[in-house]
């Protein structure tokens, strides 16, 4: 219960910042910027000119990851068709190689970095390093926690994707019964957010209960290990939230080893092909596609937009809504791209 007392504290505080530019779970479309400078709420200084080559510096988490590769592919191929060299990276969730990787681009006179960070707080001091060199940097899917720094945090918001696959889930379950959750990385805001968006629809129903909660860090492996020991334990468990698909894929394994299959509850936040696959096996109920590539090609265009004209035109924080997947629409959905 520490834990997820320490993760509902870390969603309040982003959902209340939030809350300044979108009123946490408001539309998707970024507002124009009052100062015109892509980060309204800092007074940003003078435009960065960037390194003077013509390299974007593209640095994720792991491309093994097909989320993560996902968003590199989109951002370098954007890139590129805009004119660009590309160097795509990946700093594996270790802050300490990610500074390496932002040292490198510096070396390297990038133009602009993109960025899927590696901690929130673990960053900060990275984005400066490269600002200082007059680099700018474009962050995507998580935030830092400040501003002024980075020119564009562009991420999906986390918060309404949240509540429209919990409220799923509920609807799942019959609004009452066992479940357990499985929490991603504590490190990264967006654990946090997803939680806490999770317990504010589900708590409001009194016959659901939370027989266990713990850490899985994103991996499948140990949503795995995790899963099997949570239904040794609760054997009257019908249902498993988890913070991504990764994590849902860990436990729907568990779930069938355990001769379970169908039977409890999943949902996840991402929108990956795998989760399509088990909603359309019936080994999931949904999930909430958080719409990578066209975050990351966002987040090209705006660095492009910016080295040009030495501006966004936009504020420095935005949010691009969640799409509730489920049976009913999962046909659209493909390599987390939605297409009516």
């Amino acid at each position: 219960m520490k834990r997820f007392k320490k993760l509902m504290a870390i969603a309040a505080s982003v959902c209340m910042a939030a809350a300044v530019f979108t009123g946490c779970g408001g539309s998707s479309q970024p507002a124009a910027s009052s100062s015109g400078s892509g980060a309204s709420s800092s007074g940003q200084q003078q435009a960065m000119k960037g390194g003077g080559s013509n390299i974007i510096y593209i640095i994720t988490p792991s491309h093994s990851n097909p989320f993560f590769k996902t968003e590199a592919d989109a951002a370098s191929a954007k890139a590129k068709a805009l004119g660009y060299e590309v160097k795509s990276v990946s700093h594996d969730d270790d802050a300490t190689k990610q500074s390496e990787l932002f040292d490198n681009a510096i070396s390297d006179k990038a133009a602009a970095i993109i960025c899927d960070n590696a901690g929130a707080d673990a960053t900060m001091a990275a984005v400066q390093k490269a600002r200082d060199a007059g680099i700018p940097t474009f962050l995507i899917d998580r935030e830092i926690n400040g501003s002024g720094i980075a020119i564009s945090q562009i991420v999906a918001n986390n918060y309404q994707g949240a509540k429209g696959i919990a409220e799923k889930f509920v609807e799942q379950m019959g609004e009452k019964g066992e479940y357990a959750e499985l929490l991603g990385k504590e490190s990264d805001t967006n654990a946090g957010v997803r939680s806490g968006a999770f317990h504010e629809v589900i708590d409001q129903y009194p016959d659901m209960k939370m027989v266990a909660q713990q850490t899985a860090n994103w991996e499948q492996t140990e949503a795995n290990q995790k899963t099997e020991t949570i239904l040794q334990s609760n054997p009257n468990i019908k249902g498993i939230i988890c913070g991504n698909d990764t994590m849902a894929m860990g436990a729907i394994a568990a779930i069938k080893n355990a001769g379970l299959a169908g039977k409890v509850a999943v949902i996840g936040v991402d929108g990956s092909d795998e989760a399509a696959a088990a909603i359309k096996d019936g080994n999931m109920v949904g999930t909430a596609l958080q719409q990578a590539a066209l975050i990351a090609e966002m987040a090209v265009e705006q660095a492009d937009k910016y080295l040009k004209e030495g501006t966004t035109g936009l504020d420095e924080k935005q949010l691009v809504d969640c799409i509730i997947i489920t049976k009913d629409n999962v046909d659209k959905l493909k390599t987390f791209v939605y297409k009516e």
